[in-house]
């Protein structure tokens, strides 16, 4: 049996003590959080959210890209979003790469370098300070009075918010 199969047995046993009713599709507290995707953090206990309560928006390294500005975008517009949560974490593996070493790491391994870049970073506050820019800076989001940027301590499991 796979991974995917246990947990496939975990969903089926989930369904079997889904209560929860007709959960809105709109977020009930309008907040859009934005996290790495790293399993150490466990973002719904971390804030204490519940199911239908917000957003989570989840990649490598928490790095508010394209796709993620598209995805606040349709949180905000369509699903009435007001607050952006924007959330790095210490140990993350995007402090221990370049965009052009793994870049080239992936032409040695398939013989094609990437369209994209991972967005690495060698400075978690400064990253966060630059997510907190580019969400500020695009024009298709309306919602910017409340968006802040913070750093989780994996060792200590405590949220450090990061000054503009």
């Amino acid at each position: 049996m796979s991974k995917i199969d246990d947990l496939l047995v975990n969903a089926a046993r989930y369904a079997d003590t889904f209560d929860k009713g007709d959960l809105p599709r709109h977020p009930s507290l309008g907040v859009a959080v934005v996290t790495c995707m790293d399993a150490r953090i466990n973002l719904y206990s971390l804030l204490g959210l519940a199911e239908g309560e917000a957003n989570a928006i989840r990649n490598g390294g928490g790095v508010v890209t394209d796709d993620v500005l598209r995805t606040l975008a349709i949180s905000q517009r369509l699903l009435g979003t007001t607050e952006v949560m924007l959330i790095h974490h210490t140990g993350c593996g995007m402090l221990s790469i370049t965009d052009d070493g793994f870049a080239r790491s992936l032409e040695a391994a398939t013989g094609r370098r990437p369209r994209w870049s991972a967005n690495a970073f060698s400075d978690l506050d400064a990253d966060v300070r630059e997510s907190i820019a580019r969400v500020m800076d695009d024009p298709f989001l309306p919602h910017k009075d409340a968006v802040r940027g913070f750093v989780y301590e994996v060792e200590t499991g405590k949220l450090r918010e990061v000054t503009r």
